[in-house]
């Protein structure tokens, strides 16, 4: 087949985000209810934020709030991991960040798994945070290796989605009924089994060591276990959760609410409980397991090195020896952050945060030679604007927040930090990408067009 006959990664992962919407929310229905609160929250944003509203038209945002999901995976080796990076390619989606939640008592570590350039991000920016087992932290040694050996007989991929993989980077793409097998062939990897693989017993030792320890290692592959859409104000979709019988979180994970939103604030409802069949000699034994929950989240301005230091300053402020816990951390959080900028043109200036460039009407309409001036200058004279480049990546201490607060049980313990990017890259086969030099990138090419 010719180049020409390939359908693009970004449509792949069209098809692939949708199907795996349309899944999820057969599986899990309170899905579904996240999903429709969250539209009408964005509606009356938007209605009610006629400059917001245009701005993110001018941005090419508003095309992409409707379909904007994240997506949370565990896998349980490096082999595991590595094929997803091959998988995720044919989508158009690499890594981005390395990700250390051991620091915070979960015994894993992460990538990102999205879109790099602002094309393909306005497109889909569909993105699955992926996340390692860290088997060298469980205690046990025997357990370990139990762990070890269950998770070495495994198969998580379908044969088809091999070979399709194959096929891609064979032939540099995939045409349009090959693009759908793969997207079928590809969700089975995703999708939720309720027969565990495990007895109820080494379930249970399992469970001993971490909950999550239990989860990547006791079934057939790594069941998603959230999809998150995006909403424009988490404050009010968080009422509304309350207001509808959900059992959202009494915090909301990242930094406090502000005029000009900055990274990512998430919060989410309870893990279900769910049936579990645990194969026992003849029979099958019943059992529940809690894993799989609802989310959403609200991005905003991704900060620059300089911003995200004051961030991880403000924020280690705010926790102190208490982290997130505690009636008054609200009022710790908003009490810490006053110290943030929270104006866009500061935050521009001092150089704390990503900015798209863009000529207005009255710009084009000059010469090259005429707006070859500094893009501060140009904003002054309404030549051009500076949109705030979304963060598309993750907040460790969050995503340590939600994973703990949907595990159950006393899931508080405490891992030595232990990060170890290079034994991350080398499980999966390749660098991570740094997502300071995308956003930087991001900005310089809107710079550049100023002038052209």
């Amino acid at each position: 087949m010719t180049a020409d006959r390939f359908v693009s990664p970004d449509h792949i992962r069209s098809l692939f985000s949708q199907a795996m919407s349309h899944m999820y929310r057969t599986e899990v229905p309170l899905y579904g209810t996240l999903v429709e609160l969250v539209a009408e929250v964005n509606a009356k944003v938007l209605a009610a934020q006629p400059a917001l509203a245009e701005q993110m038209q001018r941005s090419g945002e508003r095309e992409r709030l409707d379909v904007e999901r994240h997506g949370a995976i565990r896998v349980g080796t490096a082999q595991e991991l590595a094929t997803l990076r091959r998988l995720f390619a044919v989508m158009g989606m690499y890594p981005v960040g390395y990700y250390d939640l051991s620091v915070a008592g979960v015994p894993v570590h992460s990538t990102a798994f999205r879109p790099v350039d602002g094309e393909s991000l306005n497109r889909n920016p569909f993105r699955v945070f992926t996340s390692l087992l860290r088997l060298e932290l469980i205690e046990d040694d025997a357990l370990r290796a139990q762990a070890a050996e269950i998770l070495s007989r495994r198969t998580i991929f379908t044969a088809g989605v091999l070979q399709l993989i194959e096929q891609c980077e064979r032939d540099g793409g995939l045409g349009e009924d090959d693009a759908w097998r793969f997207v079928v062939e590809a969700l089975e990897t995703f999708r939720w089994h309720n027969e565990a693989t495990v007895s109820l017993e080494t379930y249970r030792a399992l469970l001993g060591a971490h909950r999550l320890v239990a989860d990547v290692v006791s079934f057939r592959g790594p069941h998603i276990n959230h999809l998150t859409p995006r909403t424009l104000d988490i404050d009010a979709a968080q009422v509304q959760m309350q207001a509808r019988g959900l059992a959202a979180k009494a915090v909301i994970e990242g930094p406090p609410r502000r005029q000009c939103p900055i990274l990512l604030r998430q919060t989410s409802f309870k893990a279900l409980e769910e049936m579990v069949h645990f194969p026992s000699g003849a029979d099958n034994q019943a059992g529940t397991h809690t894993a799989r929950f609802g989310e959403i989240e609200q991005r905003g301005l991704a900060l620059t090195p300089k911003g995200r230091a004051l961030y991880d300053a403000l924020l280690a402020d705010a926790r102190g020896g208490a982290g997130s816990t505690g009636d008054d951390y609200m009022q710790r959080l908003q009490a810490a952050f006053a110290g943030f900028p929270d104006d866009h043109d500061r935050l521009r200036r001092e150089g704390l945060g990503y900015y798209r460039y863009a000529l207005t009407e009255a710009g084009r309409a000059l010469p090259p030679a005429g707006r070859d001036l500094p893009a501060e200058v140009l904003i002054e004279r309404g030549l051009a604007t500076a949109d705030p480049i979304i963060y598309e990546d993750f907040l460790p201490v969050s995503a340590a927040g939600i994973f703990q607060s949907n595990l159950g049980g006393d899931e508080q313990r405490a891992y030595a930090a232990r990060a170890n990017r290079a034994a991350f890259e080398q499980a999966l086969g390749a660098p991570v990408s740094d997502e300071f030099a995308i956003y930087e990138r991001l900005q310089a090419e809107s710079l550049a067009q100023l002038a052209s």
